[in-house]
């Protein structure tokens, strides 16, 4: 490790200082050694709120989070969060958090809660029924053609599309490459045209 002379005399000097002044450090060591974090699981994690992708670190005990910060490791924030990041901690301890799906009928004015197993059902019926009404397998556009004497001529002509235009998909920064990549593989296989990610609204 290079130290240059300036380094040498700053480092020298807070140590002759620490020395005189006769600093005891125990009591911060008894602290740092009582962390509420001592004994939680660690765990790295992405923030959920935009499209940057900063890096967390949370940490959780007996299955309840007590403390997230950034993650210093992490190649994009290198620890620093901003002010939604820093409060990622009241998401998941939020008494006013729903966690459990709502709906509201058509027509209804009241939102209920319904299990996941009926709700992923439902969607995915919705999904099915949608694509089976609208699924288009060829489309007519208009094209200009050359013709033998060299003139160009505007002809109608069918075109094989396999997709449906009623359906459409809004990505989440909060996935990763492989995510992102299963995703796409999946709502192609629909047919599906329209896709938009939350990094480019």
């Amino acid at each position: 490790m290079g130290v240059s002379r300036r380094d040498f005399f700053k480092l020298s000097g807070s140590t002759v200082l620490i020395a005189t002044l006769g600093v005891n450090l125990d009591p911060a060591k008894a602290y740092a050694q009582s962390l509420r974090i001592k004994n939680a699981k660690q765990t790295t994690t992405i923030c959920p709120y935009c499209s940057v992708g900063c890096g967390l670190i949370v940490y959780a005990e007996n299955g309840k989070v007590i403390n997230t910060e950034g993650d210093p490791d992490h190649p994009i924030n290198e620890g620093t969060l901003c002010s939604k990041g820093a409060s990622v901690m009241q998401l998941a301890n939020n008494d006013t958090r729903v966690k459990k799906p709502m709906y509201r009928e058509p027509g209804g004015t009241a939102w209920k809660e319904v299990e996941w197993d009926w709700a992923l059902d439902r969607i995915a019926r919705l999904v099915k029924d949608t694509r089976d009404k609208s699924f288009k397998t060829v489309s007519k556009a208009k094209v200009k053609e050359k013709q033998a004497d060299g003139t160009e001529i505007e002809i109608e002509k069918e075109f094989t599309v396999n997709r449906t235009d009623k359906i459409a998909h809004v990505g989440s920064a909060a996935l990763d490459n492989e995510e992102c990549y299963i995703l796409q593989k999946l709502i192609r296989s629909w047919g599906l045209v329209y896709v938009e990610h939350q990094a480019r609204i």
